[in-house]
């Protein structure tokens, strides 16, 4: 069982569990999964610790019935609201006589990297090693037993704001489980949402929840630009809710059945019957008025992504365009039209089910499965999760890869 990975997705409006892991070809055997609503997360800042380990415990005992598995551990989500990426470049001598690169040589560059200055009120959860230049030799993944002179780690450093970590640990605590580390978000749903030569040749990633919208841009298989915007689906609910003056219930009720984003897909204009919010009594509104207003409020989503990327001063060429993912509107016909326009870039949905995914609710926690399974590959993580069968036998996974230490050492510090 070494090579599960247990993924839990923690977002605004529910808590998506799933227990899995990476098979040839990519593609993800789900062993467990489990969605669970989620009321104590705001705008994607936990503001109710007992309500959300609660969603997380009941997310992760769906996943576990299913996988006949007792999840003891998981990797967890952190969005970009909540973290500041910082580009590292740390440089070593390879001291030993015959100049052979050893893990140790390795694991000097990553806790340089893991002391990297940062702000007060941030705390390092993660450190993402882009590539090793040996003797000016680049895109090395692991240079451990080759030989050189000069080692140097280019690196992500990944820090999270205090506050929002503290209580992301204290609520996974709560639930009863160990925390193996955190991925950022935008990793793992890339890792499900873009293709290798997406990420590759230049993309917009946009992951729109219930109370989020994240907005990343992966160029040279790296992340060179993720920010938050606390604006996503549920805004439209409000917004029809308080543009036609029914229940936010009701509302909710028409988004789902309608699925529009452009009034031009409009094929029938027909009256819809709803309740007033003011009288109690039916009232007719036209299919179009509801569409109108869903139009309006996604094509500020994606105005307020775009003027975030324009404001960080990134000028990249992104020959692959948007790609949109998430829950909160990418299924809304149309979506793909507007992100377009607005961006003036080629638009389209990611296509999740290539690896073994059915439900869009899962690509996240999916992604964090893959994301780690992946990392592990090249000797510097080797997944932490650890499960027992059925409460059985209590055997564990263990960690002995060099970012696993360092996963560790800041364990200690939670």
């Amino acid at each position: 069982m070494a090579d599960i990975v247990v993924g839990i997705d923690i977002g605004t409006t529910k808590v998506c569990t799933l227990i899995g892991r990476l098979k040839e070809g990519n593609k993800i055997e789900t062993l467990g999964r489990g969605v669970a609503p989620c009321s104590g997360v705001k705008k994607g800042v936990i503001v109710d610790l007992e309500s959300t380990a609660g969603s997380i415990a009941n997310s992760i005992r769906q996943a576990e019935n299913m996988a006949q598995l007792k999840v003891e551990s998981a990797y967890i989500n952190i969005s970009g609201a909540h973290v500041d990426i910082i580009k590292t470049l740390n440089e070593i001598s390879i001291s030993n006589e015959d100049h052979e690169v050893t893990s140790h040589d390795v694991e000097r560059l990553l806790f340089m990297a893991g002391n990297t200055e940062i702000a007060q009120d941030r705390q390092i959860i993660d450190i993402i090693p882009n590539q090793y230049i040996l003797d000016g030799y680049e895109e090395i993944l692991d240079p451990t037993g080759m030989t050189g002179v000069k080692l140097a780690l280019d690196a992500d450093v990944v820090a999270g704001k205090l506050t929002s970590v503290q209580n992301i640990v204290r609520s996974i605590g709560k639930s009863g489980i160990k925390l193996d580390g955190f991925i950022v978000e935008a990793l793992a749903t890339a890792s499900i949402a873009l293709t290798s030569d997406e990420r590759e040749i230049g993309a917009i990633l946009i992951d729109i929840g219930g109370g989020v919208t994240d907005v990343s841009i992966f160029k040279k298989n790296r992340l060179i630009f993720y920010d938050s915007i606390p604006v996503g689906g549920d805004h439209i609910t409000n917004d029809i809710s308080i543009g036609l003056k029914i229940p936010a219930h009701e509302a909710e009720k028409l988004k789902k059945e309608y699925e529009l984003a452009l009034t031009s897909l409009i094929n029938n204009d027909q009256e819809v019957s709803v309740t007033d919010g003011d009288t109690g009594r039916k009232k007719s509104v036209k299919v179009s008025e509801i569409v109108d207003i869903i139009e309006a409020r996604v094509t500020e989503i994606f105005t307020l992504c775009r003027d975030r990327i324009a404001d960080s001063g990134i000028y990249e060429s992104l020959n692959a365009g948007v790609v949109l993912t998430g829950g909160g509107i990418s299924y809304l016909q149309g979506a793909e039209q507007i992100a377009g326009s607005v961006f003036e870039l080629p638009a389209k949905v990611a296509n999740y089910k290539a690896y073994g995914i059915t439900k869009p609710e899962h690509i996240t926690s999916a992604g964090i499965v893959k994301h780690a399974s992946e990392r592990s590959k090249y000797s510097t993580v080797k997944s932490t999760t650890r499960v027992q069968k059925s409460e059985a036998d209590g055997r564990k996974t263990g960690n002995t890869g060099i970012l696993g230490k360092v996963f560790e050492f800041f364990r200690r510090l939670f």
